[in-house]
């Protein structure tokens, strides 16, 4: 009985060997274990046996049956550590960096081309010594159209096409309510630009619901129109180039008298006359004038004793002419092939 079970003890130790050879794998040396030293593994059932020995015989055949369980247990944990380390030494191989190369470059953002256009026309009046003011974009109606001397009853008002939130309430249709609030809080010398965000109800290739203004405002002892002209005269030169030729047109807005707009010649034509400039050779960009008196009288000031004038501008109507774009939706409509270029 004894010979018996040491033969068919040796035969699974043998056999499990031969088989741990042959393993190429961790599945293969995994299905080895679970052959020999699983629950129904051979091994395991062996040891079962040794209960049916004779007496005399259990303890030997029992040690030598531990024995060989423990042989084959190291075998097999062996050879799975060697499997683990072949395969990450592949997975290393295949994934080996070369530290020496080039990093993969990630692609930078940049400023909107009228967050460009805004900072370089902030930069130009700064240089000029006017300062940045803000103000909110939910405006009441009082600033952004009585104290602009545009009563209710105006016909101006319905150039303006306004957001209205309720009678007194409403989206400010441009920047220069900023110029009241500012007048109201402090006595002069005023110089100020009010660049930011304004809104009215049009929408084509050349407006949109939603555009970008800079307003600018000096008000002091003696202020002329030469002194707006010379304003006006180096903000063009140092936008659109040197050589930019510009005039004045005599206009009408509510706050400024008198008024004018301020034409370039045609940066498309260079002045000989285009579909975008319509034949004239001259692109409109602005309108400015001297701030109406009856404009200072309502914000507290003495018309005899200041004077000023004020100025605005749309951001994208410059950016439009500076960069040769025809349409003004190109500049909302998120299209990275046309972002990139600037």
């Amino acid at each position: 009985m004894a010979d018996s079970f040491e033969q068919a003890l040796q035969s699974v130790r043998e056999s499990a060997l031969k088989k741990l050879a042959q393993a190429s794998t961790e599945e293969e040396a995994n299905q080895v274990r679970i052959e020999i030293l699983g629950r129904k593994g051979k091994l395991t059932l062996l040891l079962r046996g040794v209960r049916e020995l004779p007496p005399q015989e259990r303890r030997r055949a029992g040690e030598h049956a531990n024995t060989v369980k423990q042989e084959l247990e190291e075998k097999i944990d062996q050879l799975l550590t060697r499997l683990r380390d072949e395969t990450k030494e592949q997975v290393l191989a295949q994934e080996r960096l070369d530290i020496t190369l080039p990093g993969t470059r990630l692609p930078r953002g940049s400023f909107h081309p009228i967050t460009q256009v805004m900072s370089q026309m902030v930069d130009i009046f700064t240089r000029m010594g006017f300062q940045v003011a803000k103000g909110p974009q939910v405006e009441l109606d009082y600033y952004n159209f009585e104290a602009l001397n545009i009563p209710r009853d105006h016909p101006a008002r319905d150039m303006h096409d306004t957001f209205y939130f309720s009678d007194e309430v409403l989206l400010r249709t441009h920047t220069s309510p900023v110029q009241i609030r500012v007048m109201e809080s402090q006595r002069p010398p005023v110089q100020i630009i009010a660049p930011g965000v304004a809104y009215r109800r049009d929408s084509d290739i050349s407006h949109t619901p939603m555009f970008h203004q800079v307003e600018g405002l000096l008000v002091d002892e003696e202020i002329s129109f030469a002194h707006l002209k010379g304003v006006l005269t180096f903000f063009v030169h140092e936008m659109f180039g040197e050589g930019t030729p510009l005039r004045f047109r005599p206009s009408f807005f509510p706050f400024t008298e008198p008024s004018a707009e301020v034409d370039i010649g045609c940066v498309i034509c260079r002045g000989e006359g285009c579909r975008v400039c319509g034949g004239t050779g001259w692109l409109e960009i602005l309108g400015s004038g001297m701030v109406d008196p009856d404009v200072f009288r309502i914000v507290g000031y003495d018309p005899e004793e200041v004077t000023g004038f004020a100025f605005g501008m749309g951001i994208e109507r410059i950016a439009m002419l500076k960069y040769g774009i025809n349409d003004i939706r190109l500049f909302f409509a998120n299209d990275l092939r046309f972002l990139r270029q600037f």
